[in-house]
């Protein structure tokens, strides 16, 4: 199997719309398949219908936009940042990424609210997510990535050594209830992060579904074909049948 077809047909179902994606991806499927490409079939059959924000951004990467690729250049630029524990520099380029993510959305029109924060989220995780930042850049995204963007901002760039202080009882309630806030956060992270894993998995049962749905439908269609072909020979038999029967009374 050549890596180039799969690139072609990939490349050309996620710059369509995602309405005709199923459809088109059964269609290359099986014209690999007839062309005795078994292997291509099944790898075509595993690309996965991008969500509607996953294929905005697709869209805004193959029309080549340039403050998608600035996003994934300042992606390195905040990595190296933080390497070299240069804070101000973080804090800069976090305002760069911010400013351009907001461009971006601004842009985006005929989205529904809740697209629209997917988008904002996934243009995020470009900037955190160096994997994501190619796939984007690739136009293949299928659904929308989260990462925690400002997570370099949360990490220490001049760590102090530590220094033994008595706590006051206001100190230590702050600490506990600090404690309290960042365990309800991570399980309120977890939850979110469980509920979108069990959403992509029925999306993926549903296209399944679909799939199977439009697979059956073509052999009902064949097999409706193959009986009205039968049904036509079985009349023309019956005719000539008929005929010779008559003729054979007429003697």
């Amino acid at each position: 199997m050549a890596t180039s077809d799969f690139d072609t047909v990939a490349d050309r179902l996620y710059a369509g719309e995602p309405a005709d994606f199923v459809a088109e991806r059964t269609a290359a499927a099986r014209a690999a398949k007839e062309a005795g490409d078994v292997e291509l079939a099944r790898r075509i059959r595993a690309l996965r219908k991008p969500t509607a924000a996953a294929a905005y951004v697709n869209r805004l990467a193959r029309d080549g936009s340039a403050p998608l690729s600035e996003l994934a250049s300042l992606g390195d630029k905040l990595r190296d940042a933080h390497e070299q524990l240069d804070g101000s520099r973080l804090r800069e380029l976090a305002h760069q990424r911010a400013e351009l993510v907001q461009r971006i959305v601004r842009d985006a029109t005929g989205l529904s609210d809740s697209v629209e924060r997917e988008v904002e989220e996934t243009l995020e995780a470009i900037v955190a997510d160096a994997d994501v930042a190619r796939l984007a850049l690739a136009g293949r995204l299928t659904s929308k990535a989260r990462q925690d963007a400002d997570r370099w901002l949360s990490l220490p760039t001049n760590p102090a050594p530590a220094k033994k202080t008595r706590q006051s009882e206001k100190d230590r309630k702050a600490e506990e209830e600090a404690r309290v806030r960042a365990l309800e956060r991570r399980q309120a992270v977890r939850a979110r992060a469980e509920a979108e894993r069990n959403l992509q998995r029925a999306e993926r049962t549903a296209e399944q579904a679909d799939d199977r749905v439009t697979e059956l439908r073509e052999r009902l269609a064949e097999a409706e074909q193959r009986a009205a072909r039968a049904a036509g020979e079985l009349a023309k038999a019956q005719k000539t049948f008929e005929e010779a029967d008559d003729a054979v009374q007429r003697s």
